[in-house]
């Protein structure tokens, strides 16, 4: 075994993470083996933490957040593990139940078990710095770990990084493809370009624990109405770091819209979305008074983040815009 595998080893035994990561120190070994005979087992992906050696076919996947595992069921590869939302136990709904219900919890995104991911003998961890960059030396010394730098707004960016890793940039480009010609058909139905132009969009989230958030441009769905060409209100442009201007009930009119798309994180009640949908304020908006405002799925318009969810998030926004 070589100074690096043997440091690895170290580095494992400090971690007492179980076992299992002694496992997977030796399969490392054995790929590194395999490479010198000749056989390319392994390339490298550049990622947000520097380059890393993956496999070239990954066969045992474990994603830390719904970005990842969408992008990987998208691509056509089956995890072995993933991470779930605090809020919720479970997968998205959004993706195929016959592929999730293959999926092992190992904990919830940004607080992932180590353990648990480490008896899965994975050969590749999919994630972001955001969500787990304090942890990328316990990750690392499990599989190689491949982390973008965030995650929302870009998610078109890290989909091609996760296609990368797992080796499947050929069945990406037939994505990307897809998803280009769903835009310009669901652009088309709602009207075409300059009716999209001169509609204003907002989306408003309503989280418990937190303030109310009338989502600015640089996030998931900002980006899918900007492939779009919707409008957006004024207000979009004064959110912090452009992802959101976060008010309370008593300012909810900011978020006048011609259309108003809802979603809530956690308990209606306790966000706060029954009350602020009944006041007086709400129902002064552009859209209510127009019939304009649709509540929808926050694991799939919020949460998804990647083209799958995007994929079934323009079907309905083309039904609820032409309905």
């Amino acid at each position: 075994m070589s100074t690096d595998l043997r440091r690895r080893g170290l580095t494992l035994g400090a971690l007492a993470l179980t076992g299992a990561l002694a496992l997977s120190a030796c399969g490392s070994s054995d790929s590194d083996s395999t490479a010198k005979a000749g056989a390319a087992t392994t390339h490298t992906v550049k990622t947000a933490m520097g380059d890393v050696k993956v496999p070239v076919t990954p066969e045992r996947v474990v994603v830390l957040d719904t970005g990842e595992l969408d992008s990987a069921l998208t691509l056509g590869v089956q995890p072995v593990g993933a991470t779930h939302s605090a809020t919720e136990d479970g997968f998205p709904t959004y993706l195929p139940a016959e592929k999730t219900k293959k999926l092992t919890e190992v904990g919830e995104i940004a607080n992932p078990n180590l353990e648990t991911v480490a008896s899965l003998k994975p050969d590749l961890i999919l994630t972001s710095k955001v969500r787990d960059g304090e942890r990328y030396e316990q990750l690392s010394a499990i599989a190689p770990t491949v982390m973008t730098e965030s995650t929302g707004t870009a998610w078109k960016e890290n989909f091609q990084v996760h296609a990368e890793a797992l080796g499947k940039q050929a069945e990406a480009k037939k994505v990307v493809a897809a998803y280009d010609a769903h835009v310009a058909k669901v652009t088309e139905a709602i009207g075409g370009k300059e009716k999209a132009a001169a509609t204003d969009v907002n989306f408003v989230r309503f989280v418990e624990g937190a303030d109310i958030r009338i989502y600015g441009k640089q996030n998931y769905i900002g980006s899918i109405l900007a492939d779009l060409g919707m409008g957006r209100p004024a207000i979009t442009d004064k959110a912090k770091d452009g992802f959101s201007y976060d008010v309370s009930p008593e300012k909810i009119d900011l978020a006048d819209a011609d259309v108003v798309f809802t979603s809530t994180y956690g308990d209606p009640d306790k966000a706060g979305t029954t009350k602020t949908m009944q006041s007086g304020l709400w129902k002064g908006l552009t859209a209510s008074k127009n019939g304009k405002v649709f509540k929808v799925d926050d694991r799939l318009w919020i949460a998804g983040i990647g083209y799958t969810a995007a994929g079934q998030i323009l079907d309905e926004f083309q039904t609820k815009m032409t309905g």
